[in-house]
């Protein structure tokens, strides 16, 4: 590597860049979401995989993996909208939420139909909700899900989300068929569970289906099969979303050839911001080549001398070493 030179020169970087994206796919019930990330891993043969956020293992659908330099910016495609179709069974109360957890109460009490769609009215829009002890979230360092299981219960405060609409598609006396259209972190399982509690005869979650998170749908997912060890089909050509794609969601700021050897050492260069937002937060806009490359996540910040560029990820193929040319 001649001095000054990408680091992307190197046969890693230019391999991991040819890598780097988002992988939907459509997860099995039974299957962790841990365990989808690890079979990716294998799959694909990448170290650096994630995902973009929890599905529960008793779930299935769409649960989208970052591969490579992608999961150093899975905060942008979080906080989109959620869909969900899924099964509500009225008359129980488990501690999970759902049918797989343990039975905390039963009820021969059933709904009527008019009192369940103005409960769901009650579930629309703005709503604090109080995440269950069965979740991923983390007290203290560690997983709530694992202090449940040793029998601890910990006062949680209620979170805020926002649902946007509920579709009933079936209604009978002992189940609701749905979907729901949400925020990024509402928990399912909990509005089945407070819908229960506002009809006064308790509920769980039967079943669930993630369908979409935006901007990603099921109907674009790969398969749970194509994951299987020893295909020779090129998954992530198939069905992954190169990153250059994926973050076609950001607005976007193109740099000359100076200004990217600049953000490529983490110096901050002046740039035309175009019509891209100025003080918008660290990963608020995409640094791009003149070609369309995605060199880095930043923000445009206002100073006295114009409005500079302050990368906070620089990818790996723009980083440049050695002294300036």
């Amino acid at each position: 590597m001649t001095r000054g030179q990408a680091r992307a020169g190197g046969r890693d970087a230019a391999a991991e860049a040819a890598h780097s994206g988002l992988l939907p796919l459509d997860k099995p019930q039974g299957v962790t979401s841990h365990d989808a990330v690890e079979r990716a891993r294998r799959r694909l043969g990448v170290r650096a995989v994630g995902h973009l956020g929890t599905l529960d293992p008793a779930a299935t659908g769409l649960l989208v993996i970052a591969i490579g330099a992608a999961t150093r910016c899975a905060a942008v495609w979080q906080g989109g909208r959620k869909t969900y179709a899924g099964t509500v069974r009225f008359g129980v109360v488990t501690d999970t939420q759902d049918l797989a957890g343990r039975v905390l109460e039963r009820s021969e009490r059933r709904p009527a139909a008019a009192d369940v769609r103005a409960a769901l009215e009650r579930l629309t829009g703005d709503v604090a909700q109080v995440p269950p002890m069965y979740s991923a979230l983390k007290r203290g360092g560690e997983r709530l899900h694992r202090l449940a299981r040793r029998g601890e219960t910990l006062a949680r405060e209620p979170r805020p989300v926002h649902v946007h609409a509920w579709r009933v598609l079936e209604l009978t006396p002992d189940e609701l068929g749905f979907e729901v259209d949400c925020s990024g972190g509402t928990y399912v399982r909990t509005l089945a569970h407070d819908l229960g509690r506002l009809l006064g005869c308790g509920a769980a979650l039967a079943a669930l289906r993630r369908l979409r998170s935006e901007p990603f749908s099921l109907e674009q997912a790969c398969p749970w099969a194509a994951l299987e060890p020893g295909g020779d089909e090129d998954v992530f050509a198939r069905w992954g979303v190169p990153l250059d794609r994926a973050l076609e969601t950001l607005p976007a700021v193109t740099l000359s050839a100076a200004a990217a050897e600049a953000v490529g050492r983490g110096q901050q260069p002046v740039v035309p911001p175009g019509g891209a937002p100025v003080g918008a937060g660290a990963r608020s806009v995409v640094f791009r080549s003149a070609e369309g490359r995605a060199l880095a996540l930043g923000e445009l910040r206002r100073e006295p001398d114009g409005v500079r560029a302050r990368p906070s990820v620089v990818f790996p193929w723009a980083v440049r070493e050695g002294p300036a040319a």
